[in-house]
């Protein structure tokens, strides 16, 4: 066990940092989070909504075996993908299916729930996209984690992947992908009680392989009021850790809602201000902060 303890630390020491973390754009992140709070109206109020923030809506679809549901609409130029949470038994089955698998588009190993529904969606969306023009991607929790896979695709087939913002998005690859993949313009806001971002856990089989389910991007950690951290890297992977010794509650589920996200992004919209980020973990006797 202490063998693979330290593998486990050798393979996480490997993986490459992000050396520097830029300000969030909190204007940016508030217009994707009403994007992603759009995905769950029904058809008929969705392209009035569009319009109103100033988009055209170019497409909408449900895909049939999975039920994910998605958008896309365009304004001064860019393309915006949006993609709908966890909604329905189909798409929770989605978020159960957890095993990673080789993906032999990108070569690398996606969970395989969000891996079958991103591959579905870019099949679905491809005829109405443009390579002319630059593309946004959003999405809440399994509709973020769809909306990152989907994105390495677009860039893996040449399609210019400006900007991929999520909300409560879970793992989707290990530390390998992250890693193919770590120039992903990827931003994953989270709150600091919201759980979804902090599976699948590592689980004992996963240090044994060596392969770990890991984030990518930097991540945005919304505190309340104006105030924000941001991490990203091996802390923001061991944020998990915690996850594992607690039991989940209403607290919980109340900080997955996008209306919660909504809420806190529009108290950061003027002077928000950055705290420093504490991991509050100890891994072999070193203070990882």
């Amino acid at each position: 066990m202490l063998k693979n303890a330290l593998l486990c630390l050798l393979l996480i020491l490997t993986v490459s940092f992000q050396p520097l973390m830029a300000a969030p754009d909190f204007v940016a992140i508030k217009a994707q989070a009403q994007f992603a709070e759009d995905t769950y109206l029904e058809a008929d109020t969705l392209e009035q909504r569009l319009e109103e923030q100033g988009q055209s809506l170019l497409h909408q679809s449900i895909i049939p075996f999975s039920q994910v549901s998605y958008f896309l609409s365009r304004a001064n130029g860019v393309q915006t993908i949006a993609i709908r949470g966890t909604a329905n038994l189909e798409n929770a089955m989605l978020d159960l299916d957890l095993e990673l698998q080789p993906d032999s588009l990108l070569n690398i190993k996606l969970h395989q729930g969000f891996g079958s529904a991103a591959k579905a969606v870019y099949e679905d969306i491809q005829p109405f996209l443009s390579k002319e023009h630059p593309i946004h991607l959003t999405g809440h929790s399994l509709g973020g984690a769809i909306a990152v896979i989907l994105a390495m695709y677009l860039e893996k087939d040449g399609f210019a992947v400006e900007q991929v913002i999520t909300f409560g998005q879970p793992k989707v690859t290990n530390a390998t992908g992250a890693k193919m993949f770590s120039s992903l313009p990827l931003t994953r806001v989270v709150t600091p009680n919201d759980i979804v971002p902090l599976v699948p856990p590592i689980s004992p089989m996963q240090i044994k392989d060596l392969d770990i389910f890991w984030h990518m991007g930097e991540e945005v950690i919304l505190l309340g009021g104006k105030t924000f951290t941001q991490t990203n890297g091996i802390k923001s992977m061991l944020r998990a850790t915690k996850f594992t010794t607690s039991i989940s509650n209403e607290q919980n589920l109340i900080a997955h809602k996008m209306t919660t996200y909504l809420n806190l992004i529009a108290g950061l919209q003027s002077a928000p201000e950055e705290i420093a980020y504490k991991a509050g973990i100890r891994l072999f006797g070193f203070s990882l902060d």
